[in-house]
Parts: C-alpha cells; sequence; structure tokens
C-alpha cells in the first residue's frame, strides 16, 4: 500500500473521530463498514458520503457536515489530477491555477494583466482551507456542480476558496493600486466565511472570460411595431447571457383598437407575450436552463379581462396561452379602494373600467412639457394629491372614450384563481412604489417613473422607452438604426447572510465591502444591450439584500408569529438601512455621485423625512449626504436568494422554511435536508413551517422590513389549498395597507413546486 493511500485511510478515520467527538454521534457502525475498504480510498470517500447522507434526520441533522467534508476529498482529489499536484495538500498553487485557466480561455486574461505574480502569491496565502469546512453537503454540492469553474470538457479545476479569492480579485481589479489587495483580501473574507453571497451570475462568471455579472433586467414596451420587435431583440439577448428579464406591456394597445386608424384592427397584448413565450423557450440561459420573463399589465388595461389573467391557466384557448412567462398586474390605491365598496348587504359593488392605453392618448389629450401624449399609466397618486384617480376620473366621465367595465371583485377574483392555480400573478402597487421613490425627481411628482418590476418582485427603478429616431445609410452603404435609450433597468445583486453576520456582529465591516463590491460590478459588467449599460451607469443603482431570517429568528428563539419577530426586522433593517447609505455616501466621497443625484430625495433629505428617521446618527447621516452624495441611486432590494442561501447554510430570503426536513434529490440518489443549526432548542422555532404560519404575521415583518428598504421585497403568501376566497383576499388588502410594494408567488399546498429564474435568486 503506497503511503499516499495510508495516510488517506489515516485520515479517513480521523475526520470521522473528530466529526463523532464533535456532534457527540456514534460512528462505530461506520468504521465497521469501511474498514474493509482499507486500500480502496474512492470507494470510502463514496461508501462514507452515501452513510452519512442517509443517517441526516430532525434527530441527527450534523450528518450532513462529514458527508461534505468527504465531499471535498473529492473535489480536492479531482482538482489535484487536473493540476497535477498531490491533493493532499488540498489546494495547489494559486498562480499556476489562474495561468492555467487562462491560457485555455476560461479565465479573463485581465487577472494576470492586473496583478503581479508576488500580488496573487500572498493571496493565496490568505486562502483558507479550513473554512471549507463551514459548508453543509447540499451547499457544497450546489456551488461545485454550478458553479466552480471547469474545462470545456467539465473537468474540475477550481476549489471553493480559489472560487471565492477569484470573485474579490475580479471585483477589485480596478481599485487603486495602493489599497487593492487589502480590498481583495477584505471581499475574500467577506466571501469565505459565507457573511454574504454574491448573485448567481457574479457567482458564476466573475473572473472568467464570459458571462456577465448582473442578475435581470426590467424593460418597458412601445407601443409600435418596431418598438415590440425590438424589445424582443434585446430581450433575447439578454436572456441568452443568462439574465431574468421583467417586461411592462401597459403601453401596447388593447385587442379591437385601431391600428393607422382602421378600426378593430389590433390582436392585443396576447399574441406578443405569446411570441416572448416563445422567445423565453427558445432562446435558453446558457445552454443550463430556458429563459426567465415576467410580464406586467396595468389592471385598468382593457386587456386584462381579454386573455391576460388567463396566459397561464390550464382552462381555455390553448392558442391564448402562455405558460412558460410570469406574469404581474400593476394595481393603483384605487382598484384596492373599490374592493371595499359594499351595499348594504356586504356584496361589493365596486366598479372598475378597463381601457386602451392608445385610445386614451388619443382622445384625452394629455401631454407631457415636450408634447408628448400620455395615458393612465403615466400618472401615480401621491399622498396630497391623487393625480392618477383624477385622471381616472376624467377618462371614465368622457363621453366618447371606449371602456369595458366590470365589478372591481370580479377582477380580483379571477386573479386570485389564477394565483391559486398558478403562483401568478405577481402584485406591484405602483403608487407606493412611485411614491417611495427617491429618484422621482427626475420625471416631476405625480408622474409614474416605475411601471414595474423585475421577474421576482424586488428590484424598482426608474424606466423609459427606448425608441427609434433615425435611420439612415453611411458613407460606406450600411444602414444604421438609430435609437433614443430610455432607462432600460439593471439588476445588480448581493445578499447578507443573517444567521453569520449578525450573530457575528459583523454587519458594519461587512456592509462596507458589500456596497464597494456591487459599485464595482456596475464598472466591470458588459452587457449586450446599450440602453441597459447606459442605465447601469446613470443610476448606478444596486440592490443589497438578506437571507437567512428565519434561520436568524430560531438562533436567537424568537417565535415567527410574535411581536419580537416584527421589531427585530424593523430594528435590523434599519441597520443595514443606515449602514448601506453611509457606505454609498462614502463612495460617493472617493468617486463621486451618481449623475442623477442632484434634486433627489436623498439630496433634500426627503427620503430620511418620511422614514422619520431622527435620531442623532441619522441627523447627521442625513446632513453628510446632503453636503458628500450618494455613489448609487437605489441601495437595496431583498431577492429571493435559493441557491445561494442553501450556498451560504441557511434559510431562503426572508421566508419561513420549508419544512423541518425533506427530501433532496440529486443526480443518482435523495437525501435528507433539515433546517440549518437544527437542535432541541432551534426546533419550537422551526417547527410551525411556510404553510402552517398565519401570513398576516409575515406581512407584519415585511411592513416593518419595507420601511427600511428603498427597493422592494421578494414576498410569497403561503395558503392552504383550501384557502377561502374572502381570506385570500383579507391578506391581499392587508399587504395593501401595510405599505408593501409588491407581492411575488403565492403558493398554494396544491401547486407543485413552482420553477423558479435561479438568475435573480443572488
Amino acid at each position: 500500500m503506497s503511503t499516499s493511500v495510508q495516510t488517506g485511510l489515516s485520515n479517513a478515520f480521523d475526520t470521522i473521530q473528530e466529526f463523532a467527538e464533535k456532534y457527540q454521534v456514534d460512528v462505530t457502525e461506520l468504521m465497521e463498514e469501511i474498514a474493509p475498504l482499507h486500500d480502496r480510498e474512492i470507494e470510502i470517500n463514496e461508501r462514507v458520503i452515501h452513510y452519512a447522507l442517509n443517517k441526516i434526520s430532525m434527530d441527527q441533522p450534523n450528518w450532513t457536515f462529514l458527508a461534505a467534508r468527504f465531499y471535498l476529498n473529492e473535489l480536492y482529489k479531482e482538482a489535484a489530477k487536473n493540476r497535477k499536484y498531490d491533493h493532499l495538500k488540498k489546494y495547489g498553487e494559486l498562480y499556476s491555477l489562474i495561468q492555467t485557466l487562462t491560457d485555455i480561455g476560461i479565465y479573463s486574461q485581465d487577472l494576470l494583466n492586473t496583478y503581479s505574480k508576488e500580488e496573487i502569491d500572498e493571496f493565496a496565502l490568505s486562502i483558507d482551507p479550513e473554512r471549507d469546512y463551514l459548508f453543509n453537503y447540499i451547499g457544497l454540492f450546489l456551488l461545485a456542480d454550478r458553479y466552480l469553474a471547469r474545462d470545456y470538457e467539465r473537468n474540475l479545476f477550481e476549489l471553493p476558496q480559489e472560487r471565492f479569492m477569484i470573485i474579490a480579485m475580479h471585483l477589485m481589479k480596478d481599485e487603486d493600486a495602493h489599497k487593492r489587495v487589502g480590498l481583495v483580501k477584505e471581499a475574500y473574507w467577506a466571501l469565505s466565511l459565507l457573511y454574504m453571497t454574491v448573485a448567481t451570475p457574479t457567482l458564476a462568471n466573475a473572473g472568467k472570460s464570459f458571462g456577465q455579472l448582473s442578475s435581470c433586467y426590467i424593460d418597458m414596451v412601445d407601443d409600435s411595431l418596431d418598438g415590440i420587435y425590438l424589445n424582443l431583440w434585446d430581450t433575447a439577448r439578454l436572456s441568452k447571457d443568462g439574465g431574468g428579464v421583467g417586461l411592462y406591456y401597459g403601453k401596447v394597445r388593447a385587442l379591437g383598437s385601431d391600428i393607422k386608424k382602421f378600426k378593430g384592427n389590433s390582436s392585443g397584448v396576447v399574441p406578443w407575450i405569446r411570441l416572448i413565450n416563445d422567445t423565453a423557450v427558445s432562446v435558453d440561459q446558457l445552454g443550463q436552463r430556458q429563459g426567465a420573463i415576467a410580464v406586467y399589465l396595468d389592471v385598468f388595461h382593457k386587456d386584462i379581462m381579454n386573455g391576460f389573467l388567463d396566459l397561464k391557466t390550464n382552462n381555455g384557448d390553448e392558442r391564448r396561452k402562455a405558460h412558460d412567462i410570469f406574469t404581474g398586474v400593476a394595481i393603483p390605491d384605487l382598484f384596492m379602494e373599490k374592493l371595499e365598496e359594499v351595499d348594504e348587504s356586504g356584496k361589493s359593488i365596486g366598479e372598475w373600467h378597463t381601457f386602451c392605453p392608445h385610445q386614451v392618448k388619443q382622445i384625452m389629450g394629455w401631454k407631457d412639457e415636450n408634447g408628448t401624449p400620455l395615458g393612465l399609466e403615466d400618472f401615480y397618486d401621491e399622498t396630497e394629491r391623487k393625480y392618477f384617480t383624477e385622471r381616472y376620473e376624467e377618462a371614465v366621465h368622457h363621453p366618447l372614450l371606449p371602456r369595458k367595465t366590470y365589478r372591481a371583485m370580479d377582477i380580483m377574483a379571477r386573479i386570485m384563481i389564477s394565483q391559486l392555480e398558478t403562483g401568478t400573478p405577481f402584485l406591484f402597487y405602483r403608487d407606493e412604489v412611485n411614491r417611495q421613490n427617491p429618484n422621482k425627481h427626475v420625471i416631476g411628482e405625480g408622474r409614474t417613473s416605475i411601471y414595474s418590476s423585475n421577474l421576482c418582485t424586488e428590484i424598482t427603478q426608474n424606466m423609459s422607452l427606448t425608441s427609434i429616431v433615425n435611420e439612415k445609410e453611411d458613407d460606406e452603404g450600411n444602414i444604421i438604426l438609430v435609437r433614443k435609450p430610455g432607462d432600460f433597468v439593471v439588476c445588480n445583486l448581493s445578499s447578507i447572510n443573517l444567521a453569520k453576520a449578525v450573530q457575528a456582529n459583523v454587519l458594519e465591516r461587512l456592509i462596507r465591502i458589500q456596497v464597494r463590491m456591487l459599485d464595482n460590478v456596475i464598472d466591470l459588467n458588459t452587457i449586450r444591450v446599450g440602453q441597459a449599460e447606459k442605465t447601469n451607469k446613470k443610476y448606478r443603482a444596486i440592490g443589497l439584500g438578506t437571507f437567512g431570517w428565519h434561520h436568524l429568528l430560531a438562533l436567537k428563539g424568537i417565535h415567527w408569529e410574535s411581536d419580537k419577530a416584527v421589531e427585530l426586522a424593523d430594528h435590523l433593517y434599519e441597520d443595514i438601512a443606515y449602514y448601506s447609505i453611509r457606505s454609498s455616501m462614502e463612495l460617493a466621497v472617493e468617486r463621486g455621485t451618481y449623475s442623477q443625484f442632484s434634486g433627489s430625495e436623498w439630496e433634500t433629505g426627503c427620503y430620511f423625512e418620511k422614514r422619520g428617521y431622527t435620531s442623532y446618527r441619522w441627523k447627521k447621516l442625513r446632513e453628510e449626504v446632503a453636503g458628500r452624495g450618494m455613489r448609487n441611486g437605489w441601495l437595496m432590494a431583498i431577492a429571493p436568494t435559493s441557491s445561494t442561501a442553501k450556498i451560504g447554510g441557511s434559510t431562503d430570503g426572508i421566508d419561513p422554511i420549508y419544512s423541518v426536513e425533506y427530501a433532496e434529490e440529486k443526480k443518482n440518489f435523495k437525501f435528507k435536508v433539515t433546517a440549518p443549526d437544527l437542535n432541541h432548542i432551534t426546533y419550537d422555532y422551526y417547527r410551525r413551517a411556510r404553510h402552517e404560519l398565519d401570513q398576516i404575521w409575515s406581512i407584519k415583518q415585511n411592513a416593518a422590513r419595507q420601511r427600511h428598504i428603498d427597493q422592494a421585497i421578494s414576498f410569497n403568501l403561503y395558503v392552504r389549498h383550501d384557502i377561502k376566497a374572502k381570506e385570500l383576499l383579507r391578506l391581499h388588502m392587508e399587504a395593501w395597507k401595510h405599505g408593501l410594494k409588491t407581492t411575488y408567488y403565492v403558493r398554494s399546498t396544491s401547486q407543485a413546486e413552482i420553477q423558479e429564474c435561479e438568475m435573480c435568486h443572488s
């Protein structure tokens, strides 16, 4: 037997014994099972992994860490074989790895062009293999399977700590040379200790010669053939690069509207959405999964009941279906108020009128300062003045404007029926979003600047149309299409692991480096769509989020359905907001403000007033922001974080756990997964899972949290399949009354597991 095998065998027994002592578990049976395999190291690894995974249960959750340790051995061995070093060292030479993967075209040449060998060798000294032991099995499996760098034949080259270091190096490569090394080490500290995760595209593509770093995009579609097809082209290119896309279709004319004065010729939005659906299926994301696209429509658009709400349901004409996209409805306060109008018997009587946006512009004659026609969708209700309501009432009373009239409750019933069957549409409370927008000054009070959200409902940023202004021939005979770029939203995401960062008391230090990393993503990114690139740099918007909320509650001994949970959400997210705003202000001092800072609610102080920030620290920060500026136009957004939360060893986003224990199927075997840090103490705070919890408490928590988040939050409602319509309506009414900006899926126990966009799950 070789020394290498003897040493490997000895390490296996030592690891098992160390695990047994740490977690007080009996490993006698396992030791006996692997004893006959004394000279077959690969079989030992496999046998231990399968044994450990089969032992995972509510009573013995920590077997996951033994499975992870032996899976690490497999990764070390595979990487060492491909890179030609002794796997017992665990990690090989970092410089050699970078050189090899750069030579074959996996890594970008920028890494070697930016950093000297001495600097890279210094980074290698910071790599700590012991931090690999922080992973549970499912987290390590996902990281290795999806994100670690491999060659074109999928041979593994990169190891977990190297992925974190490469991300840090890539995101800091354009920093000042005098402080760059320190910033790389700081970013590595934040990533390697799992205090934070970067968005899926950043995790997968940072340091590489292909792919982009942002999660998702939002665009609005013009009411013209050129606008629709150019948007489709933009959407296809972004989807190909792995971005989820949100589209606002509220300006496209409705079914039966006129085209070039020919009456009744428009086919409405549904056929165009079917075309988007086919694009989502045809243009997949990096060859791994079909594209993910959400389409939003206003509840006052005539097509809302002409097929839009039935796009994903299983009943009706399949020729008017789009099962592969996601839907969202933009809802004004006035519609929710109409739902509350009842007669003496308690029957809902509120009327709701729907219009074609093209006809509204033709007939109503509203125009902006440049003479451009405006529609209902271009106004929202402020606190003091109801701009949208005024225009809506004008439209309702105009004798020549066609409309379709319904009971508001009938529309809401159709929304809820679709939600219980498909999970969608998402809801977007347009007035609240625009009221709380710190950058509404770009358009002006009362004029809509945010029309819809993204694929995961956490992004709310200024939007405007891209239009064709000219088509001309150059001197060489080429036909050039000239487009005036609108605001095409880009989501740059990253999330704090609350269970680790809060417990370690590192929020202030962490958020400072995290905001810098996100700001750097903006400049480092390569986006195929020009107007998205311009918007990204115009507002420099980022979305710092969180995951591990339920995990944190369990560690702190706080029940989900409690005032303490609501209070913690309020205080914790106020701290996160404070550190985020201060970090952006500090970057503005160093690098300059975003281009639209002047006149924003950051500068005027209105942002701080609205949220009731009156303590000394907030007053001081408000003065500093007014005088020094902000680097980023938007700062915070809470994404779902499904995959990366698992990598971080915690719970998804701000969601309650799916179950204390559930089965996960990977490749050729199935194993159990338990809630993180599960023991006889935390069990009491985990035992009521998603569909058992009173959703009103979730709404209260989210309202407390939303006050401090300048964008929005991916917030699911979990209901039982037999929920009464009245109860689901109550949840929606409470969400609106508590000031939530959006709601994500309505997840019913009768639905199959909803497939979500990995790219948006930061």
